[in-house]
């Protein structure tokens, strides 16, 4: 990438997914409670086939209800049990949101022995989330 400032992220090409029990709530607990914005909902009343949320910072989850009568073994993780590290540049103001919506902590704001200011907590599904400074080791090249 060249130093001119016109460089952006290439859109993700991995996107993390999961299914919910009451997609439509858990939606509206991660717009809430974390700042995902919602940029894709396709459903009908409870069910919600595909849903994208979008980290502010980059990257975002897919995301849709349990469909019944389908194999246990196919498709997206279980609800609840679904975990993700989210790189955020403020997590003191994640963490802040995410107590004021009634978000269960988990693990409060520390410093790791890696040099990240983090944070953990569940959402109503039981899918655990982990909010930090952390960018990952540069890429080899």
């Amino acid at each position: 990438m060249s130093g001119t400032g016109q460089d952006a992220a290439p859109p993700p090409q991995v996107w993390p997914t999961l299914r919910a029990n009451d997609a439509r709530g858990l939606i509206a607990f991660l717009v809430e409670a974390f700042g995902f914005e919602e940029t894709a909902l396709y459903g009908e009343g409870d069910l919600v086939h595909h849903a994208e949320l979008s980290w502010p910072e980059g990257g975002g989850v897919m995301l849709g209800s349990v469909r019944e009568g389908g194999p246990a073994d196919e498709g997206p993780t279980p609800p609840g049990m679904f975990s993700a590290y989210v790189v955020t540049a403020d997590p003191d103001g994640v963490h802040a949101r995410a107590v004021a919506a009634g978000a269960r902590i988990t693990d409060g704001l520390h410093e790791t022995d890696y040099g990240s200011r983090d944070f953990a907590a569940r959402d109503p599904e039981g899918n655990r989330w982990y909010f930090g400074t952390y960018r990952g080791e540069p890429r080899r090249g």
